[in-house]
């Protein structure tokens, strides 16, 4: 087996004992955690706000079955601090004040899924 192929089987088999069974593993490396009708996307390194939204919408979209149009929520308040995550929600009930994010013209704490998405470096658009 070739060392390239080696090293992906370590790679994997390294990242699924690091990920909880129930847990959703983002494109962008971030895991997704289900809480209910929240999903949480806790801390796992240096990532900014930007980061934390596309996970969820990579969650929404791929776990939850939502639409572009859909909005998430974000209920944990602004601003996070150093090493805590972000917590959301497809439901307004309990949203927190901001998204975190500079956005002109922004609906308080919710982004449409396909905002969100357009957060993922590289653009993805809902692949």
């Amino acid at each position: 087996m070739p060392k390239s192929c080696l090293a992906t089987a370590a790679f994997v088999a390294a990242l699924a004992f690091a990920v909880p069974a129930d847990a959703f593993l983002a494109k962008n490396g971030l895991v997704v955690e289900p809480s209910g009708t929240q999903f949480d996307v806790p801390y796992r390194g240096q990532s900014g706000a930007r980061a934390f939204w596309c996970a969820a919408a990579d969650y929404a979209v791929h776990a939850l079955g939502a639409k572009p149009a859909t909005r998430i929520w974000r209920m944990s308040e602004p601003p996070r601090r150093s090493g805590q995550g972000i917590t959301f929600s497809l439901s307004s009930e309990g949203a927190a004040q901001s998204t975190g994010l500079a956005i002109f013209g922004g609906r308080g704490a919710s982004l449409t899924v396909a905002h969100a998405d357009l957060l993922c470096e590289p653009l993805s658009i809902l692949d």
